[in-house]
């Protein structure tokens, strides 16, 4: 049980790991593994609690139902493993801002809000414009050889790479 103290894990073990779970996935739920949704329902169950009936009015919720689902505990559980095993390993630290960002630009929380907050944003009008999300195209679609879905992870791929380019070595 040695491995649960790792910091990091091999990819190899976590990928299969997430190749399992989405098996099991299917063999219970008969859906894909995504988590894009979820953010969805959570926006309409806080929506929902200010508005009341009138968000099962518009045509967005009616088709997807702000609910609590398995995708939502699946996030949940996420959120919470991620917990236990940074205690476990011994990695949990408390901090505003990662070394590879302050490093390059500084320590301020404005910065690091704003461009949060534009990622997020950007984030969820991409995956909801996929119809899907990282997980739901890159693990669930490609083990499906869904074409849509390759395409989808090849450019989740030169995004991110083009992201992290600009980021940490373009700019001064």
């Amino acid at each position: 049980m040695n491995w649960l103290t790792e910091v990091l894990w091999s990819p190899y073990v976590a990928g299969a790991g997430i190749g399992i779970l989405s098996w099991f996935t299917w063999l219970i739920s008969n859906e894909c593994l995504g988590t894009s949704t979820t953010y969805a329902r959570i926006a309409g169950l806080i929506e929902k609690a200010f508005r009341g009936k009138k968000v099962e009015e518009k045509l967005y919720y009616q088709e997807v139902k702000p609910k609590i689902d398995w995708q939502v505990m699946l996030v949940v559980g996420i959120i919470i493993g991620a917990l236990i095993s940074s205690l476990i390993s011994g990695d949990f630290t408390w901090r505003w801002t990662e070394s590879v960002w302050s490093d390059r630009f500084g320590t301020g929380i404005a910065l690091r809000l704003v461009v949060a907050f534009i990622g997020g944003i950007l984030l969820g009008l991409g995956s909801r414009w996929a119809d899907g999300c990282t997980s739901g195209h890159g693990i669930s679609g490609t083990m499906q050889l869904a074409v849509s879905s390759w395409i989808s992870a090849i450019f989740f791929f030169i995004g991110g790479i083009m992201v992290a380019q600009l980021l940490f070595n373009i700019i001064p």
